[in-house]
């Protein structure tokens, strides 16, 4: 099987969870927004924490391979207010706008017209881009653990035990 079945694979499988989390929900993305509903925020908490400890392991089993790339803050700085505008207007992150599209809400197809319509742009863009945004505050392939000298898996037992105390705080204050 190849690299782009599992990724469909993965796809769905990823999919069916986001409709069954109800994260894919209009409702639930707005209550985000306005944190006043912390399903999304959970939902994606899980996620990384679960795939940190899964990826930790693969690699520690010499089953998989880490790649990181370089943190460039000026790329995730513009980036991320990119990702957010277009949250704030369309109420769908790019993972929920596919959702939604499947379960039939046309009002996605929008944002993800919006998506091909970027990517476009910025392909056209990144030799541009290479040269300026994407130079600014390069600090290379950095990782928490690596920045403070320790193993990886303390670092992860101490992000899981915080993401366990942040839903147990999210729950007492019925978010």
């Amino acid at each position: 099987m190849n690299e782009l079945m599992y990724g469909l694979i993965t796809g769905i499988i990823f999919g069916f969870l986001l409709q069954k989390g109800r994260v894919i929900r209009y409702d639930k993305q707005i209550g985000a927004l306005l944190l006043k509903d912390m399903t999304i925020v959970k939902f994606m908490v899980t996620t990384i924490l679960v795939a940190m400890v899964g990826v930790y392991l693969l690699v520690d089993l010499g089953l998989a391979k880490l790649s990181l790339k370089d943190t460039i803050l000026g790329g995730n700085i513009i980036g991320g207010l990119i990702f957010g505008l277009g949250w704030g207007l369309l109420g769908y992150c790019p993972g929920t706008q596919m959702g939604a599209l499947g379960e039939g809400r046309w009002d996605a197809l929008w944002g993800i017209l919006g998506m091909l319509f970027g990517a476009a742009l910025f392909a056209e863009a990144y030799p541009l881009l290479k040269a300026t945004v994407l130079t600014w505050g390069n600090f290379g392939k950095v990782t928490l653990p690596k920045v403070l000298g320790i193993n990886h898996w303390p670092v992860i037992v101490v992000l899981v035990v915080l993401g366990v105390l942040l839903f147990r705080w999210f729950e007492k204050k019925g978010l």
